[in-house]
C-alpha cells in the first residue's frame, strides 16, 4: 500500500521529474522541479493559495513516483516527453500536434534535387522553412522546378547515368535530363544555385529573366511560349508578395501571444524568417483551471519547442515565462546557437505581439461556434447516447463487427471512439481461428474472448512487473460494448463478459430491414431514438467505421490469398521467387504460357524451380479439360 506521508519523507533534495497517479493508475499530472522535496511536498500542504485545480488534482492523486536528473535542464527536457507521450488529465495541454513543411535541397547529392520534407535533419542538406502551408511548398516545389529544371527523380547520379530513357518531365521541358548527361554537372549546379537564390528571396533575377522570355516569344509570334512564361510569371509574383517585410534585421524569431476565456486559450505564432514573415499558425489549448497567461505561455513553448525541428534565435513573447532561463538553455543547445527570450514593451517589437495577440483573440472569437459544433457532434452525442441507455461519463467505446465471404477468411474487427471521436492507434483485427464457416456468432464469441482474455493477462502480468497499465496492447477496457446487431449480439457479448467476470454494459446498435440504424438494444429492451439527433449519427459513424474496418482487412487477406494459391502452391516457389515472376511476366497468364527457358530467364529463378512452374500449369490444363 502506498503511504504518501511516508512516501513525501523519502523525496530527494535534487532536481528532477515527479509524476502523479491516480487509483486506477493513470497518469494526471507530470511536472518538473529544482527540488524534488521542496516541490512535491507542497502539493500536500495545507494552504489558502492552492487554486481549484490543484485541489482537484491533489484529491485524486493515490501515488507518485520520481525520476532524479543531474540539472535542472536535463528534468526540463524529460518533463516535455513525458507529457507529450502520456498527455496528463491535468497539464495544461497543447491540443494541435503538428509537423511543418519545409522545402528540402539535396546539397549532399552530386546532382541536387529540391524535395518537400516533413523533418529538418542535421545533415549536409539545405532546409527553407518551416512553412504553414503544405500546399505552398508543394506548388513553389513545382514551379522551381519549372523554372530550373531541376530533377524530380530519385535515381542515383552519376552512377544511374545512362541506364535508363529519360522521363516524362524532360519531355515537357521541366528537367533537362541529367540522367542522360545531356547537362554539364557544371551548368545543372548553376541551376540549383539559382534556384536557391530564389528561396532565400531573390526573385527579381528570374522575374526579369522570365519577362524577357516573353517578350521575346511574342515578338516571333511563339505565342503558346510566350503564354507558359507569362503564367510562371504570375506565379513567381504570387510568390514574391507573400513574403511581407517584417524586420530590416534579416533574423530568424518566432513571435508567441494568447487570448484566453473561462475555458479555452488560442497561442498565435508568427513565423519571421530571414526577416520575413513566412506565415502564421495558430493553437488550441486544453485549459484544467484558472492558468494565468504566463503560466499558459510557458506551458505552451515547452510542448511546442519539444516537437519542432527548427529552433529560431529569438522568441518574442506576451509574457514573463517563469523557466525561461532553462527553456532557453535547452533551446540553445537544441539549436547550437545562442536563443533567447524576448518580452518587448515598447515600439515596433511590441505592435507586432500586439498583433499576433489580436489574431489569437480574433480566432478565439471564431472558434468558439466551431468548438461548440464540434463538442455536441462528439462529447455531446457520447453523452446523448448514455442518456438514453441511463448511463453516465461514458468516455470509451468499443464496437466490433465480422466478414467473411460464405465463411471465406473470416475476420474481426475492433474499432475504438474516445470523447466521440476514432482512436485508430487503438484498433484491433482479429483472424478467426476456431470457428469454419460462416459463423457470425461464434465467430464474435472468439473475438470477445481473445479481445479480454489478452486484456486480463497483460494487465496481471505490468502489475506484477510493476509496470505502466497505458504501455499494454489491450489493457484499457471500454467504458460501454457497442455490439452491430441486436438481442444475439449482445447476448453473446454478455455471455464472455461473465465468463471472465468482467462488468462493462454491452449495448446492441440494431437495424431496419432496409439496414438502416433504428435504436438500440440494452437490458432486454430496444430503445428507439431522434434519427435527426447527433448521438443517432454517432452510432451510424461507428456502425459504418466499423464494417469498414473488417470489409477493408477481409479484402487484403483475400487479396492475398488469391495469389498465393495461384503460385504459391507450387513446390520450389517461395515469395521471393513470386516476386521475380510477376515482376518479369506481368500477368499469371503470361507465366502459365511460357517455356521453360524463359521461365528460368527470371531473376531468383533456376532451371529445376522453371520445370516446377512449367510442368505445374500443364498438368493444371490437362485438369481442366
Amino acid at each position: 500500500m502506498f503511504q504518501i506521508e511516508e512516501e513525501l519523507k523519502k523525496l530527494p533534495g535534487q532536481p528532477g521529474v515527479y509524476i502523479m497517479h491516480d487509483a486506477k493508475d493513470a497518469i494526471i499530472y507530470v511536472g518538473k522541479a529544482i527540488s524534488l522535496k521542496n516541490r512535491v511536498r507542497q502539493y500536500f500542504q495545507s494552504s489558502r493559495d492552492k487554486t481549484a485545480k490543484i485541489k482537484q488534482m491533489v484529491s485524486k492523486i493515490a501515488r507518485f513516483e520520481y525520476i532524479v536528473t543531474d540539472s535542472e535542464l536535463e528534468a526540463l527536457v524529460l518533463e516535455c516527453n513525458l507529457i507529450k507521450e502520456h498527455r496528463p488529465r491535468y497539464n495544461t495541454m497543447l491540443k494541435d500536434d503538428k509537423t511543418y513543411p519545409y522545402i528540402k535541397v539535396t546539397a549532399s547529392e552530386e546532382y541536387p534535387r529540391i524535395l518537400f520534407s516533413r523533418q529538418m535533419k542535421k545533415d549536409k542538406n539545405k532546409y527553407f522553412g518551416p512553412f504553414t502551408s503544405a500546399g505552398a511548398v508543394k506548388d513553389t516545389i513545382e514551379l522551381i522546378r519549372k523554372i530550373y529544371r531541376i530533377r524530380a527523380c530519385s535515381r542515383k547520379l552519376p552512377q544511374d547515368m545512362g541506364k535508363d530513357r529519360p522521363c516524362l518531365y524532360y519531355h515537357i521541358h521541366q528537367c533537362d535530363a541529367p540522367c542522360q548527361g545531356y547537362i554539364s554537372q557544371a551548368d545543372y549546379q548553376k541551376s540549383v544555385k539559382q534556384a536557391v537564390g530564389f528561396l532565400n528571396g531573390q526573385y527579381e533575377p528570374v522575374m526579369k529573366y522570365l519577362e524577357e522570355k516573353m517578350r521575346t516569344a511574342s515578338e516571333t509570334m511563339e505565342f503558346e511560349k510566350a503564354i507558359e512564361y507569362r503564367d510562371l510569371l504570375d506565379s513567381v509574383r504570387k510568390v514574391a508578395q507573400k513574403q511581407k517585410i517584417t524586420s530590416q534585421s534579416m533574423e530568424d524569431r518566432d513571435i508567441i501571444a494568447m487570448a484566453k476565456d473561462e475555458r479555452d486559450a488560442v497561442v498565435q505564432v508568427f513565423f519571421v524568417r530571414d526577416g520575413k514573415l513566412i506565415g502564421r499558425e495558430h493553437f488550441h489549448m486544453n485549459l484544467t483551471g484558472s492558468e494565468s497567461k504566463a503560466e499558459i505561455l510557458n506551458s505552451f513553448v515547452k510542448q511546442f519547442y519539444a516537437g519542432t525541428p527548427f529552433v529560431p534565435h529569438e522568441i518574442w513573447v506576451q509574457e514573463e515565462l517563469e523557466d525561461a532561463e532553462v527553456i532557453a538553455s535547452f533551446l540553445t543547445a537544441r539549436r547550437g546557437q545562442k536563443v533567447r527570450f524576448v518580452v518587448p514593451k515598447m515600439g515596433e517589437k511590441e505592435r507586432l505581439v500586439e498583433l499576433a495577440e489580436k489574431n489569437a483573440k480574433m480566432v478565439l472569437s471564431q472558434d468558439k461556434e466551431k468548438i461548440k459544433r464540434e463538442e455536441l457532434r462528439t462529447i455531446g452525442a457520447m453523452n446523448q447516447i448514455g442518456s438514453w441507455i441511463g448511463l453516465s461519463g461514458i468516455k470509451r467505446v468499443e464496437a466490433y463487427d465480422i466478414s467473411n465471404i460464405s465463411g471465406f477468411e473470416s475476420v474481426g474487427s475492433m474499432i475504438v471512439y474516445e470523447n466521440g471521436r476514432p482512436k485508430r492507434n487503438d484498433y484491433r483485427k482479429f483472424r478467426i481461428r476456431t470457428v469454419q464457416g460462416p459463423n457470425d456468432y461464434a465467430s464474435m464469441r472468439e473475438v470477445l474472448l481473445r479481445r479480454f482474455s489478452h486484456g486480463l493477462e497483460e494487465t496481471k502480468k505490468l502489475q506484477a512487473e510493476g509496470g505502466d497499465l497505458a504501455m499494454g496492447s489491450f489493457t484499457r477496457f471500454p467504458d460501454l460494448l457497442m455490439m452491430d446487431g441486436g438481442r444475439g449480439q449482445v447476448n453473446i457479448a454478455l455471455e464472455v463478459l461473465r465468463e471472465l467476470q468482467l462488468e462493462i454494459p454491452v449495448c446492441g446498435m440494431v437495424k431496419d430491414d432496409n439496414h438502416r440504424t433504428r435504436g438500440l438494444y440494452y437490458q432486454n429492451v430496444e430503445i428507439p431514438i431522434d434519427r435527426h439527433s447527433e448521438g443517432f449519427q454517432l452510432i451510424t459513424r461507428i456502425q459504418d467505421e466499423a464494417h469498414r474496418f473488417a470489409i477493408e482487412y477481409h479484402r487484403s487477406l483475400r487479396g492475398k490469398e488469391q495469389v498465393r494459391s495461384v503460385l504459391d502452391d507450387i513446390k520450389g516457389i517461395g515469395p521471393a521467387r513470386r516476386k521475380s515472376l510477376m515482376r518479369t511476366f506481368k500477368t499469371i497468364e503470361a507465366v502459365r504460357e511460357a517455356s521453360v527457358e524463359e521461365l528460368e530467364a527470371a531473376p531468383q529463378m533456376n532451371q529445376a524451380a522453371a520445370e516446377a512452374v512449367y510442368i505445374f500449369f500443364r498438368d493444371d490444363k490437362q485438369g481442366k479439360m
